[in-house]
């Protein structure tokens, strides 16, 4: 499951770096859940064609993301949110001034908007 996570993570990143039949297959199978064979039935193509071409896509994929971590840092950033929110939250709870409580109020509204967009 992890491995259709990271694809897919990187298909939205980087996806649109490959040529419209790779981003079409490789939506068709690991988006769509399309076996090889029926990836291959669809593109009139053997179905050692249609593995080499997902594998392909993925090594590509793997690539800009070595060059470029796009994905590692908006995964980071999200986890840091995460944690600001969670520590705004335990403040919330431990605040009884009325002022500091519409801080943390607002911090918690921000971070959850950031976090709703990611």
């Amino acid at each position: 499951m992890e491995r259709i996570v990271r694809q897919t993570m990187l298909f939205d990143f980087y996806g649109e770096l490959l040529t419209e039949h790779q981003r079409s297959a490789y939506e068709d199978v690991v988006m769509n859940d399309l076996s090889y064979a029926e990836l291959a039935r669809l593109q009139n193509i053997s179905r050692q064609a249609a593995y080499d071409m997902i594998r392909r896509c993925d090594r590509q994929l793997e690539e800009y993301e070595a060059k470029l971590h796009l994905v590692e840092r908006f995964l980071s950033i999200r986890e840091e949110l995460q944690k600001i929110e969670e520590t705004a939250k335990v403040l919330q709870e431990r605040t009884t001034d009325n002022t500091s409580k519409s801080y943390v109020e607002d911090i918690l509204k921000r971070s959850g908007a950031i976090l709703e967009e990611l």
